[in-house]
C-alpha cells in the first residue's frame, strides 16, 4: 500500500479507508458501510457533516426531522445514477439495510464525512437530481455525474461519480486544486473510490505536481480508495474495462476551481476542433 493508494477493506457494517489519522487528508474522511437486510447502523455527525451515497440496494435513512425509505436501487454503480442522503453537522443518522441487489447480500454505501462550517438541512438527492453531461472527446470523454454539487446548501463536501468508457481517460486535461489563486484555483483535497467492470480489470493514475516533488503512476484495482491531497491527477480504464470512481472534495471553501496544466490544455481547443472536422 502506498501512502497515496488504499485497498478495499474486507469486512461488515462501517469501515473507514481513509482519513487525517492515516493519510495526507487534513478534511476528508471516507469508508465503505456495508450491512445485511435488517441490520442498522447509527453515528452522530459532531462538528462535521456526512453524504451517505448508496453504491449497492436499497435502505432507509432516519435522521432529525426527516426520514426516507428505499432509497437506491442500484444492483452495481454501474446500474444507473446515484441516490444521495446528506446529513448536517450537529445531528445524526440511523442507516438500514432494506434490500440487497447484489450477489454478496449486503447493501453497500459510501459514507464522506467533512468538518462543517455551518449547519445545513438534511436533504435527499434522488437520482433524477444528479446533474450528468459528457465531458471531453474522443478518448477522453466520459460521464461525470455531480450528486453533492455546489448549487445544494451544504458546508463542505462536494462529490459526485464519473464513468470511463473502456480505454477513456478522466481528470484530463490533468487538473488540480491546491492553490488558492482566485478567481483561477481554489483549494480542495480530494478521494477516488474505485470501481471496475469486469473487477478483474485495472487502471492507471498518475499523481504529479508542477514542481516535481511528487509524480506517482498507481495500478487502480476494483475496490481501490486513491487519496490527492495535491497536485494533478488523471485516470485512464484500461481497455475492455469501465472504470468508475465516487469523487469526495472538501477544503476551506466549498468552491469548485480546477486548474488545467498548461503543458495540456492546448486539449480542450483541440477537441472541439476535431469534433467539428469530423462532423
Amino acid at each position: 500500500m502506498s501512502s497515496l493508494k488504499y485497498p478495499c477493506p474486507q469486512g461488515e457494517g462501517y469501515l473507514p479507508i481513509v482519513h487525517p489519522g492515516n493519510s495526507e487528508l487534513r478534511w476528508l474522511e471516507v469508508g465503505l458501510l456495508r450491512l445485511r437486510p435488517g441490520q442498522r447502523w447509527q453515528t452522530e455527525t459532531g462538528p462535521r457533516e456526512m453524504a451517505l451515497v448508496i453504491l449497492s440496494g436499497r435502505v432507509h435513512v432516519r435522521t432529525e426531522g426527516a426520514q426516507w425509505n428505499h432509497l437506491g436501487g442500484r444492483r452495481t454503480v454501474f446500474d444507473g445514477r446515484a441516490t444521495t442522503v446528506y446529513i448536517p453537522r450537529e445531528s445524526w443518522a440511523e442507516v438500514e439495510a432494506a434490500e440487497a441487489l447484489h450477489p454478496s447480500g449486503l447493501v453497500e454505501s459510501a459514507v464522506c464525512f467533512a468538518p462543517s462550517p455551518a449547519r445545513a438541512e438534511p436533504r435527499f438527492i434522488p437520482p433524477d437530481q444528479v446533474q450528468a453531461r459528457w465531458v471531453g472527446q474522443f478518448n477522453w470523454r466520459r460521464s461525470v455525474e455531480d450528486c453533492l454539487h455546489a448549487g445544494i446548501p451544504a458546508g463542505a463536501l462536494l462529490l459526485g461519480e464519473t464513468f470511463n468508457p473502456p480505454g477513456n481517460w478522466s481528470s484530463y486535461p490533468p487538473h488540480k486544486h491546491d492553490q488558492d489563486n482566485p478567481p483561477v484555483e481554489g483549494v480542495l483535497e480530494e478521494v477516488y473510490h474505485y470501481r471496475i467492470s469486469p473487477p478483474q480489470g485495472f487502471g492507471l493514475q498518475r499523481i504529479y505536481t508542477a514542481e516535481g516533488d511528487r509524480d506517482t503512476a498507481l495500478v487502480i484495482r476494483d475496490g481501490d480508495t486513491v487519496v490527492i491531497p495535491r497536485g494533478y491527477h488523471p485516470v485512464v480504464a484500461a481497455p475492455g474495462y469501465r472504470l468508475y470512481y465516487l469523487w469526495v472534495l472538501a477544503g476551506p471553501q466549498r468552491v469548485m476551481r480546477p486548474h488545467d496544466d498548461p503543458d495540456h490544455a492546448w486539449v480542450h481547443a483541440a477537441g472541439e476542433v476535431l469534433k467539428e472536422a469530423l462532423a
